[in-house]
């Protein structure tokens, strides 16, 4: 058991309501709504949480109250008629039984979405003040309006009790419509809701109000709201504190979920989101210092990835609830296995935001490292026992090989692993030696330490040949050899060296370094901010739009920041064409994508990140011997049904992750998970 375990497990009463432990996970937005409601997708979601122990489990991540607060983007729910409740009575019922319990946040999200998207309303807000994340300009609200929508969060608030919730939160955290009054970074009123702090209150006290005279008094209502807004011209924590205070006093809301920062623009975003470059539990103080002036019940969430950081913020009474939503979504079965003593069982979130950041670019939510989350309907969390026990033979002990061999043995099969290194991890130990990116090697650490326990037989330091792989006769044999570092297509490729050299330490660049990225994936802003603490004047090209494109939106900005720090120079719309010497320096050739004119650059180094290419010689090698020719059904997996067993004498072969074709870690470990998951 960790510290302060037994913190955790208390139970913890607000307004009637028995909530089983101080665990809870916080409404977020996976993308998993469909036609605006919670269907079977965003149930099953949340029920593997409720299964696993989770105390309190909150969906609906800006569930939209009204029609001018489109809940299509992100795939949203919409809470703004009566078709909903029938979907909210199932989702109910499948928490419940479990014993979690279970609410909803509500929100109009003012200036904060789009107006070209649903019915094509303007966006809205207490004053017409651009916000810079959505690029809206919104109506300023008259009076009507501001009735209409105080009226709409109490229907919806209605709706949520007839639906069998057990509560819900309104959203005023993240720059939604009742913090957009609140603040001073957008409300610009003269008129009873502007101006003085007490007079920009007053909309949040009218929507409460109303929702506790809908909803009814023995109804469970709280808010989110930010501790700190940390940015110039928005509410200092101070404010935050005074407007806490007088909503916990006035009776209107049951408990404070306490956040920090805002979420106006793409950096600002990013800290509120915090990735693996902040410390655990960055903003802990701010819950703490609202919950020594109030006497409601008081949530946090940012970053704690730990139980043993969540049980030490309860034990010392910084917060009366933990919220560990990425972590749920990394192991939904944490607190039952804190319960259970397995503590070192609990694959670990490891902060990548990969989660969140395929959400901001329409993406549904799924954990780079467990690819079960998200789709509970055809990937199981917890592995069943195989009828027949079978000799597997897993080639590579990367994310994939680790996986591979995880989920073999917990179907009961007997297990050889092959690593030609002395370390397991492949291309994550790479990675994680990147700057803030350390935290990735959690990812095959968890792994490594499942198959031990599972009693794979790991070979370190042996490179699998076809004559060891035939001497375990097999009857199945996983290649899962990862990739190679590629150099491109230009010509000169010779004269450059790759991210994985510099990373790995192969190659120790010095003065001006000249880094191509060519995927817009996090390696070459990672090296280039290696490179620039070491000393070397860095410039990053890239023939995108921009460096790191394809970075999403809590770790892009931090890139950014941290590359505008060390004065490095970006430069997009420029194709590396070709590197050549000059005496002992190098000549590298750039194009420009839009207008074709070519510049040069002098420099002694050329770095290139173009990707992996597949270590599948041993593949080819194994292919012909094989039953199925190495030929994986495409239509079975997909579908979660097993792999045919043609007949004949002899080993199945399949290839897996990078060694099939360069991705990332969670196609990695998806590919890993689904075929082996039936065999």
């Amino acid at each position: 058991m960790i510290a302060n375990a037994d913190a955790l497990l208390k139970p913890l009463t607000i307004r009637g309501l028995t909530i089983r432990n101080r665990v809870m996970s916080t409404s977020h937005a996976p993308g998993y709504g469909k036609d605006g409601k919670p269907q079977e997708r965003y149930q099953l979601y949340h029920e593997e949480k409720a299964r696993g122990g989770i105390g309190l489990t909150m969906f609906g991540g800006s569930s939209s109250v009204a029609v001018d607060s489109p809940a299509a983007p992100w795939n949203q729910i919409s809470v703004a008629d009566d078709s909903v409740i029938p979907y909210f009575q199932q989702f109910a019922d499948r928490v419940h039984r479990h014993g979690a319990k279970l609410m909803i946040q509500l929100t109009h999200m003012g200036r904060r979405t789009k107006w070209d998207t649903e019915h094509w309303l303007p966006t809205v807000s207490a004053s017409p003040r651009r916000e810079p994340a959505s690029r809206t300009v919104p109506k300023e609200l008259e009076q009507e309006d501001i009735d209409r929508i105080v009226a709409g969060f109490a229907s919806a608030a209605r709706r949520c009790r007839e639906g069998g919730l057990d509560g819900c939160e309104i959203s005023a955290a993240h720059g939604h419509l009742v913090d957009q009054f609140w603040s001073p970074s957008v409300n610009r009123r003269s008129d009873k809701y502007g101006g003085s702090l007490e007079n920009r209150m007053r909309f949040g006290i009218e929507v409460l109000s109303a929702m506790r005279e809908a909803a009814g008094d023995d109804f469970v209502i709280g808010i989110r709201m930010s501790g700190d807004e940390m940015i110039p011209d928005g509410l200092p924590a101070e404010d935050c504190l005074r407007i806490a205070t007088e909503y916990a006093r006035r009776g209107l809301v049951d408990f404070l979920n306490i956040v920090g920062g805002q979420a106006r623009d793409h950096i600002a975003h990013a800290i509120s989101l915090p990735n693996m470059s902040f410390p655990v539990a960055p903003f802990l103080y701010l819950p703490s210092a609202i919950k020594r002036e109030v006497d409601v019940a008081v949530f946090h969430a940012q970053r704690v990835t730990d139980l043993a950081t969540g049980a030490r913020a309860v034990a010392e009474g910084h917060v009366d609830m933990i919220a560990m939503t990425r972590a749920h979504i990394a192991d939904p079965h944490l607190v039952k296995k804190l319960s259970e003593g397995r503590a070192d069982d609990i694959r670990q979130c490891v902060g990548a935001g990969y989660c969140i950041d395929r959400i901001y670019v329409g993406g549904d939510a799924l954990c780079i490292q467990n690819a079960a989350t998200g789709r509970e309907a055809t990937m199981p969390h917890v592995i069943a026992k195989a009828e027949t026990a079978r000799k597997i033979v897993v080639v590579g002990a990367g994310p994939a090989g680790l996986e591979a061999a995880r989920v073999a043995a917990e179907r009961g099969h007997k297990v050889v692993l092959f690593e030609k290194e002395k370390t397991v991890g492949g291309q994550v130990n790479v990675a994680a030696k990147a700057t803030w990116r350390e935290a990735l090697s959690g990812i095959p650490r968890w792994l490594h330490g499942q198959v031990l326990k599972k009693g794979v037989d790991l070979r370190l330091g042996t490179a699998a040949t076809p004559a060891l792989v035939a001497a375990e006769a097999p009857d199945v044999v996983i290649i899962a050899t990862g990739g190679t570092a590629s150099k491109g297509h230009l010509a000169g490729t010779e004269h450059v060296a790759t991210t994985h050299d510099v990373l790995t330490g192969a190659v120790e660049p010095t003065g001006t370094v000249l880094v191509y990225d060519e995927i817009g994936g996090h390696n070459a802003s990672s090296t280039a901010e290696a490179l620039a603490k070491r000393g070397c004047l860095v410039e990053v090209a890239t023939h995108d739009r921009m460096v790191a494109e394809e970075v999403g939106t809590t770790n892009q900005p931090i890139h950014l920041r941290e590359l505008y720090k060390l004065g490095v120079v970006m430069t997009p719309n420029m194709e590396l064409m070709e590197v050549y010497p000059e005496g002992n320096r190098l000549i590298a050739v750039l194009r420009n994508t839009m207008t074709d004119a070519e510049e040069e650059r002098v420099v002694d180094r050329v770095v290139i990140d173009a990707g992996t290419l597949p270590v599948d010689a041993l593949f080819f090698e194994l292919k012909a011997g094989a039953v199925n020719r190495g030929v994986t059904d495409f239509d079975a997996m997909i579908a979660g049904r097993p792999q045919p067993w043609p007949a004949g004498a002899g080993y199945q072969l399949y290839r897996i992750g990078d060694a099939v074709a360069g991705r990332n870690i969670h196609a990695a470990i998806f590919d890993a998970l689904r075929l082996v998951k039936d065999m």
